[in-house]
């Protein structure tokens, strides 16, 4: 199932990552690496203020930039949290509720284009050898687009959109990656939550918090990002399919590291830099 021109970006390295590869977010309290694979999964990040959720998201932004089979779609209300990245990223939307709504809808008509063409090819789920890109969209603050800006029905539509790509597009080679500061009901309800094949939860202010990242019940099982204490950044707990919370230290990307990160994923995907 190939569509020439939706086909994978031509290959300049020798070996370029993939995001069928597993990406290193860090080590663990035993000093092994945390290197979880994300493709056909969805992600979910809180925690506070600083608490390294930024560490995270740059780590596997770096990785999915240095991909040959990935695109990269940013939403950032602050802009300058993934601004760093718009040089690499096909897709960029800032604080404009609008134009995200815009992006979200047509990231959702390209899943249902995928899904129309694997039904037609009596197949379950996009693979490598498709050749076909797979979406990297990454949602910087959540809270922001469904409870700061734009009218109750902007925020409606944004949240019910991300549910809807987060629910289906797995198999349709579109990842979400969310992230907030503000870990709350409202803003992640129970009903999104569960929907995220793994979360991360950074330092948060009360168990409640950190269960509505990780789930309702692991605070009580010791499992609780508020026992994180302030100094240590980028200190959290990782949940996967199935899996205990494991404690783990992000790897930290400086933003020297991070330009000669663009430098070359510039280079891997053919983009002129003063163009």
């Amino acid at each position: 199932m190939t569509r020439p021109h939706r086909r994978r970006r031509t290959r300049r390295t020798s070996e370029p990552l993939s995001i069928y590869q597993p990406i290193h977010f860090g080590i663990d309290e035993n000093g092994l690496p945390v290197e979880p694979t994300l493709m056909y999964r969805n992600l979910l990040i809180g925690g506070e203020p600083g608490s390294g959720k930024s560490s995270l998201l740059n780590t596997i932004i770096a990785h999915a930039a240095l991909a040959s089979d990935v695109k990269l779609w940013l939403f950032d209300g602050k802009i300058v949290e993934l601004g760093l990245w718009r040089q690499v990223a096909d897709v960029f939307v800032g604080n404009n509720i609008r134009h995200a709504l815009d992006k979200l809808r047509e990231l959702q008509a390209e899943m249902d284009l995928r899904y129309r063409q694997l039904d037609a090819v009596k197949r379950r789920k996009i693979v490598h050898s498709d050749g076909l890109d797979t979406i990297l969209c990454v949602i910087d603050e959540i809270a922001y687009f469904t409870a700061t800006i734009g009218t109750k029905e902007e925020q409606d539509e944004f949240r019910n959109l991300v549910r809807d790509l987060v629910a289906r597009g797995r198999a349709a080679g579109i990842i979400v990656v969310g992230a907030t500061q503000r870990p709350s009901a409202d803003i992640i309800p129970t009903s999104l939550r569960d929907l995220f094949g793994f979360r991360v939860a950074f330092r948060c202010t009360t168990d409640s918090s950190s269960d509505i990242i990780l789930s309702q019940g692991w605070a009580k099982e010791g499992y609780s990002a508020k026992n994180i204490r302030p100094e240590d950044i980028g200190v959290g707990w990782i949940l996967a399919e199935g899996g205990l919370p494991r404690r783990f230290k992000a790897a930290y990307l400086t933003d020297a590291q991070i330009e000669a990160v663009i430098s070359t994923a510039l280079r891997i995907r053919g983009i002129d830099p003063a163009a």
